[in-house]
């Protein structure tokens, strides 16, 4: 993760504030909109991790057949995050 985890709860914070001071949204209860905005941004800076995450584990589990085969592991682990991520829907940087 390219973003410190307290800069996630500034920014969080910080949208929250701006669309309360532009009248965008009418925030009742602050604490629980910007926890929820902060999650919901903790998921989605994170989702690269936990793809990379599941690429390793599944990489392990052939690690046997691809030293057998000679394949490199850089080249798998991208094949690899990219079909994950293709399956997800998901766009990687």
């Amino acid at each position: 993760m390219l973003i410190n985890r307290d800069f996630v709860g500034y920014m969080a914070t910080e949208v929250v504030k701006k669309l309360g001071d532009g009248e965008l949204v009418e925030v009742k209860n602050l604490a629980a909109v910007t926890q929820r905005i902060r999650q919901a941004m903790m998921d989605e800076i994170t989702v690269e991790d936990r793809i990379s995450e599941e690429a390793r584990q599944i990489l392990t589990q052939h690690q046997d057949q691809m030293r057998s085969t000679g394949v490199s592991y850089q080249e798998m682990f991208k094949k690899v995050k990219s079909q994950l991520a293709r399956d997800r829907k998901l766009v990687l940087r």
